[in-house]
């Protein structure tokens, strides 16, 4: 994601939703209670199985470890790592950071937006790469997937196994440990809703008054007296309550025990194509055009069981510096009309425009194949980069279109690796109360990501001004921030933006939660002073303790 545009239109390849990766993930194959797990930590050996021990500077693994968050801007040097390989591991390493009174972070995939995770304040880094395990669990009838696991590893597993899947993202190599807690999202979600609407529970390390470390199970079952905890963890990201340690997966109205029918199975084949503008060719007129043809189509098409549902193309806009923009779009090649379908929606998007831009030729293929084909090339290195995001509940007005182009074309930003970024939402999502997850926008349409990326540091401010501006002029009638009203819905927590607690870039008045969390965030605090009342779990836009 910190480099969609360089890889989308050198490629064709798409970085798909929920990318944000907030780092507290881990993995236990085996379910046992919150009073079985505790008794096994109490009596396991130091070091358990060997993934517990702390790495330090010496250690030669351990400038790896420390360089697998993928946004550079951002850096830390923690006193130890711990890489965890069972959920007694983690009890421990955070036993030990409470009693040393050491600041600790969790890492999955490393796609974290902000700091909060490579942070200087960081003194004990947990990796949980290694708890990546997908299996079924027979005791609670839902599919155990570790936190640790990649989007890549979890699609393999439950596809290849099971012939199923869950509506996550489609840049791969993110973790699910916060994609999946802060309402992660993708290509399926129009059909089959946020990846929480799946979520049945997790199973977390929390720290108690005492500074006593534990795990706890916590369900969607009314009967469940850990339920809020679940329910914080439907849309409020990681690093708020504790370290994640496997994920419970079942759609809502599952039963049984056959692990076929427990998750969405998503289609046999999928049509995908582009439609490639020129950036010579185009003018403020014909983008603005497009625009319109765009957001109006979506619009239009996005409610519940629309045919149109399974219709998934991403808009990629970089500055005029590179040579042109794109939609990458994919289907249900099941459809029994799918290519008439698909031929619609580009004859729609190219209405009006003269000269027409470029409509590829249509492909098909597998489910899995397409959906490789069209993420992130993961050899791609990180580099620096800023991001900035909003959910729209209307099109954008003629307006706000003509400030896109005025940031898009200024002759003096020539950075052809930012991104102006629309992507899809609504359909199925939209289907759910805002208060039944805390996942509470659900009457948007589309999201969009505005990010910008580059590898010299000596041009942190340019960058980093360069999109903060851009944003603010986008919504300045609302004070420099997507405020909800009819048109906006705020923004997303797995794109986390730490400009949207300082009132230098927030001139509104509304605070950031209310951006993040909209009416939810009161009970989140309630739920943090009981799961987390010493506030060892914090970042800079973590839940807080209640005053």
């Amino acid at each position: 994601m910190t480099d969609v545009s360089r890889r989308g239109l050198l490629t064709g390849t798409v970085a798909l939703g929920g990318a944000a990766g907030l780092g507290l993930v881990g993995t236990s194959a085996r379910v046992a209670s919150a009073e079985e797990l505790t008794s096994r930590v109490r009596t396991a050996g130091k070091g358990g199985a060997g993934g517990s021990g702390a790495i330090g500077p010496d250690d030669p693994r351990y400038a790896d470890l420390v360089l697998r968050g993928q946004n550079r801007l951002f850096s830390s040097s923690p006193d130890q790592i711990r890489v965890p390989r069972s959920t007694e591991d983690v009890v421990r390493a955070v036993e030990d950071a409470v009693k040393s009174g050491k600041r600790i972070a969790a890492r999955g995939g490393g796609h974290c937006f902000e700091d909060f995770v490579d942070n200087p304040q960081v003194k004990m880094l947990v990796d949980m790469s290694q708890l990546n395990d997908v299996s079924w669990d027979e005791r609670h009838g839902a599919f155990s997937i570790g936190a640790g696991a990649t989007l890549d590893e979890v699609y393999d597993a439950l596809y290849y196994g099971w012939g199923v899947t869950v509506p996550g993202g489609g840049c791969l190599s993110v973790g699910v440990g916060g994609h999946f807690c802060g309402g992660g999202y993708g290509p399926l979600s129009r059909v089959h809703g946020s990846v929480v609407d799946h979520l049945y529970g997790l199973e977390i390390v929390v720290v108690d008054k005492s500074g006593r470390a534990r795990p706890i199970i916590a369900t969607r079952e009314k009967s469940d007296p850990n339920r809020d905890l679940w329910w914080a963890h439907t849309g409020a990201g990681g690093g708020n309550y504790g370290v994640i340690t496997r994920y419970l997966m079942r759609s809502q109205g599952a039963s049984g025990n056959d692990p076929t029918k427990a998750l969405p199975r998503p289609p046999a084949t999928l049509l995908s194509n582009l439609v490639l503008w020129s950036w010579p060719a185009v003018t403020k007129e014909s983008f603005t055009r497009s625009l319109t043809n765009y957001f109006s189509w979506y619009a239009k098409n996005s409610a519940p069981g629309s045919p149109y549902a399974s219709l998934y193309s991403p808009f990629l806009i970089p500055p005029s510096a590179a040579d042109g923009f794109l939609l990458s779009t994919q289907l249900d090649g099941t459809l029994p009309n799918a290519k008439k379908l698909l031929k619609a929606f580009n004859d729609a998007m190219v209405e009006g425009l003269s000269p027409a831009p470029f409509v590829s030729e249509t492909f098909e293929g597998p489910f899995l194949n397409i959906t490789r084909a069209r993420s992130i090339a993961e050899s791609m290195s990180p580099t620096r980069g800023k991001f900035k995001a909003a959910y729209l509940r209307k099109p954008y007005t003629t307006s706000q279109i003509e400030t896109i182009h005025t940031h898009l074309t200024d002759p003096d930003y020539r950075n052809k690796d930012s991104t102006l970024l629309f992507v899809p939402y609504g359909g199925q999502v939209n289907t759910v109360d805002p208060a039944a997850t805390a996942t509470a926008q659900r009457s948007s349409f589309m999201k969009m990501v505005l990010s910008t990326s580059w590898t010299d540091s000596t041009q942190d401010n340019n960058e980093i001004g360069w999109a903060q501006n851009f944003y603010k002029d986008l919504y300045t009638e609302t004070g420099g921030v997507p405020v909800p009203n009819d048109a906006n819905e705020g923004s997303y927590i797995n794109y986390p933006d730490a400009d949207l607690a300082d009132p230098k870039w927030n001139t509104s008045g509304v605070p950031w939660h209310t951006l993040y969390y909209k009416g939810n965030y009161p009970r989140l605090q309630r739920i943090k002073a009981r799961f987390d009342p010493r506030d060892v779990f914090r970042h800079s836009l973590s839940i807080e303790l209640p005053d």
